[in-house]
């Protein structure tokens, strides 16, 4: 099975956007899997439900910090190196998606009871939430 069809499979089962993605990652650079998931929860839909970046996105962007960081995190030269990673990252998935905005992604802002209720209504997290998890793995994976 691919790390995408995990992630999936993982987001599927429960986890949210973020989790699945950074958890799918984490034991592969010496992170133990509950703890990255309890590090991504919060940055479900969109950070918290405030439809803001998408949990996939910041998912990925955790694994790239685990990919390239390197063993001093306060490496200037590293950082420099994850910072790139990271803009050309979001360049390909805004690339196929436009944004990286939860809201604007799925088309209705879940940061209120109102869009939250619409996209449930819509099932919005079911149909459309997969494919951003699967195409931030893909695009790591590239």
């Amino acid at each position: 099975m691919s790390r995408s069809e995990q992630a999936l499979e993982q987001f599927r089962s429960g986890l949210n956007c973020s989790q699945a993605v950074l958890g799918e990652y984490a034991e592969h650079y010496g992170v133990d899997h509950e703890p990255a998931l309890r590090i991504a929860c919060g940055f479900g839909g969109g950070m918290g439900r405030m439809g803001c970046t998408c949990g996939a996105v910041t998912g990925a962007i955790a694994v790239i910090g685990l990919h390239a960081c390197g063993p001093d995190p306060r490496d200037p030269i590293a950082k420099a190196r994850v910072y790139n990673l990271v803009q050309a990252f979001v360049e390909r998935f805004e690339a196929k998606h436009q944004t990286t905005s939860c809201r604007e992604l799925l088309g209705c802002d879940i940061s209120t009871p109102e869009g939250f209720e619409e996209a449930q209504r819509l099932r919005l997290l079911e149909t459309q939430c997969p494919k951003y998890v699967e195409d931030a793995v893909e695009i790591l994976e590239e």
